[in-house]
């Protein structure tokens, strides 16, 4: 050992704990193997010197004879038992999080608090010399006055030792715990915390989530249920319903195509037929989306099969028109006209049937005709790197040839029936001088050229390439330093 070591001990041992304290600091996180190799290295460099200059920590402090060197090494064997102690929490703590990750995050706080306490008892008894057994039946009275006082706090302990246990949830998993549903942020001594879809917090004590009800979400991985239900007039058939029901879902592309989203019947009363859809989608983020876009698509679906939600205003379009007529009443596009302009507007409209797998459209044919979409599903299919893709799905009240229309241009996508579906067909000789006329109706249809020819632009090109940044900052990066 070195003469500077071996003349000066305590000022070395208290130097190598100062260095332990800065190294731990210093050393970032990611390299957490490293700074556990930096603590085993300190401690056992600050055993030798204790032990080399008889500063045993399982015998009493020697230099009984100078007060000052004697408290000294006291307080430097303590703070051994300390030292140990700690890095023997890392190392265990290391050793878990490699086999159970921070879910037993819990469980390593309650075995380092064991191991210091161990550690304490142990320094009052080889370096205090103090009697041990008085102290543990002291302190045993005392912890039983404490778990009296503090029982539900114990409970909520235990109760987390359980939960990190039986891992019901881990971090970042979306569960429901008695009706409460949320993302899992953090699961202590006390609570576990939910944060809800609403943003806020939610804090629920050990204790409850152990005895409640508990629905995980993210399990199994990649796949979360979602249901709408919808209640509808008594005196719609049924399988009209349900038909139109699954033409709603096969239009929801971020539905799961397995395991397949269902259509069920759920109750029946006096004023009115109750009926759910469920389905599963990829992400948890998109449950929201997906559900008001299913909405949405089943009202349409179900307006086009003629049948009327319970929500809606029914009877609002006179039994006696035709089904022309009332797809003018619903499109987005010409609704604005007037009353006596879509009865003679639809008059001009002749209907089309077209079976699952047909071609409505071609990409690049220029059409000399506007489709409105009287029921079913239509595939938007473009090209890119030259392979098809679905790009969309189209339902009841959109159009489709409105490039052709309104300036000569090919069609940019292929328009397919996934479903059988019915469509209106509208000439081009009887639409363009409603459109002259009526500027509001063809700036709309403008409006929605634009947007399916920035969103056909937008999913065909390629991502840009993000250059690699290379350079002697960038290569210290790359290692941590």
């Amino acid at each position: 050992m070195p003469s500077f070591i071996a003349d000066h001990p305590m000022l070395c041992a208290v130097a190598l704990i100062l260095i332990d304290i800065a190294v731990w600091r210093l050393i970032s996180a990611n390299l957490a193997n490293w700074k556990l190799a930096a603590r085993l290295v300190i401690f056992a460099v600050f055993s030798a010197v204790l032990f080399n200059d008889g500063m045993n920590p399982m015998q009493a402090a020697p230099y009984a004879d100078d007060t000052t060197l004697h408290l000294a090494a006291t307080a430097l064997q303590i703070g051994w038992w300390l030292f140990a102690a700690r890095t023997l929490t890392v190392l265990l703590g290391a050793v878990m999080m490699q086999r159970v990750g921070h879910t037993g995050r819990l469980l390593q706080d309650l075995m380092g608090a064991v191991i210091f306490l161990i550690a304490i008892i142990a320094a009052m008894a080889y370096v205090l010399d103090l009697p041990v057994k008085g102290v543990l039946a002291t302190s045993g009275a005392v912890a039983i006055i404490v778990g009296l006082a503090l029982q539900s706090t114990l409970s909520d302990v235990f109760s987390g030792i359980v939960l990190n246990t039986t891992k019901p949830y881990q971090i970042d998993d979306w569960i429901s715990i008695d009706g409460t549903e949320g993302r899992v942020t953090d699961i202590d001594w006390r609570a576990t915390r939910l944060q809800t879809s609403q943003g806020s917090l939610a804090v629920i004590p050990n204790s409850l989530a152990a005895k409640a009800k508990i629905i995980n979400f993210s399990r199994p991985a990649d796949m979360f249920g979602l249901a709408v239900s919808l209640q509808v007039s008594p005196h719609a058939r049924p399988q009209t319903v349900i038909e139109a029901l699954e033409r709603a879902m096969q239009g929801c592309r971020p539905l799961l195509a397995q395991p397949a989203p269902s259509v069920a019947f759920k109750a029946s009363t006096g004023s009115g037929v109750e009926y759910e859809i469920s389905g599963f989608v990829p992400a948890m983020g998109l449950k929201r989306e997906t559900r008001n876009q299913l909405y949405d698509l089943a009202y349409r679906h179900l307006q086009a099969a003629g049948v009327g939600l319970l929500s809606a205003t029914e009877g609002s379009t006179p039994p006696a028109v035709s089904g022309a007529r009332a797809l003018l009443e619903r499109s987005t596009i010409f609704s604005t006209l007037r009353q006596e302009e879509k009865d003679t507007f639809s008059q001009n409209m002749t209907l089309h049937t077209y079976r699952a797998g047909e071609m409505i459209l071609a990409a690049g044919d220029v059409s000399d005709h506007l489709f409105i979409i009287e029921s079913g599903v239509v595939s938007v299919l473009l090209i890119k790197d030259g392979h098809k893709f679905e790009a969309g799905r189209m339902g009841p009240g959109e159009v489709i040839g409105e490039s052709g229309i309104l300036s000569d241009q090919a069609a940019l996508a292929d328009f397919s029936a996934k479903t059988y579906c019915t469509l209106y067909r509208i000439e081009n000789e009887y639409l363009k001088p409603c459109l002259d006329a009526r500027h509001d109706i063809g700036e709309a249809m403008k409006a929605l050229l634009d947007f399916r020819r920035h969103a056909a632009q937008a999913l065909t090109e390629d991502a840009p390439v993000v250059p690699v940044k290379k350079g002697f900052i960038q290569w210290l990066r790359n290692r941590g330093l």
